[in-house]
């Protein structure tokens, strides 16, 4: 399976449609959230009708800077893994929509203890797939993938915590556009994707073995 990872959106969504277009052969579109900024779900809906024209399954969860209301939509559209899962081929896709609490009161923001309940609820869904691949908007702190443009560590505790214990194969996050990276925790190959809306993005082949790169 090969897997087109962006995030951070923010808006650009001929950028993201550039993306795919020179990528050109995938097999499912991973959307880590922040496809707006401050937008709407109306603005995102239209954003995955778009994205969806080229015939390959969209997973996806919502960002920080996305409306709360975004994870119906994206239910409605069959595409969320908010607190779910959904599995394509032998793959496991589920998520966690949101950030931490963060010092800029965005639209879509999540206390720890939240962000732990929704992963877990996904993880029950997936846990029997061959590959088990977990999509939450913040990366898990203390990490390669969290750290601000002031040298301090930012993600979710609650990720960590998650990945730590459960060992999902892969992680796509994003959330921190200046962490974009790979990292592992264990067993998981993780990646922050870089914005999308800058032209960075991952690509993630599942084969018999896990194959991470950062392009853009």
């Amino acid at each position: 399976m090969r897997i087109i990872a962006l995030s951070d959106i923010h808006g650009a969504h001929a950028r993201a449609e550039d993306i795919l277009r020179r990528e050109g052969t995938f097999d499912v579109i991973v959307i880590a959230g922040d496809l707006t900024t401050r937008g709407t779900s109306v603005e995102a809906e239209s954003a995955i009708a778009s994205l969806s024209s080229y015939g390959q399954p969209i997973i996806a969860v919502a960002g920080n800077m996305d409306p709360p209301a975004l994870d119906e939509t994206l239910r409605r559209l069959g595409v969320g893994i908010d607190s779910t899962g959904i599995i394509v081929g032998e793959t496991g896709f589920f998520g966690v929509s949101a950030s931490p609490f963060t010092p800029f009161n965005t639209p879509y923001e999540l206390s720890e203890e939240e962000i732990m309940r929704r992963a877990e609820e996904g993880w029950k869904m997936v846990v029997k797939a061959r590959w088990r691949v977990f999509v939450p908007h913040a990366p898990p702190r203390g990490s390669k993938l969290d750290r601000s443009f002031t040298g301090m560590h930012v993600g979710s505790t609650a990720v960590r915590e998650f990945v730590e214990r459960n060992e999902p194969d892969v992680v796509i996050c994003g959330h921190i556009h200046e962490a974009r990276g790979t990292d592992t925790i264990g067993k998981s190959r993780m990646v922050n994707c870089g914005p999308a809306g800058k032209g960075q993005y991952a690509v993630v082949t599942l084969s018999e073995r896990i194959m991470i790169e950062t392009k853009g």
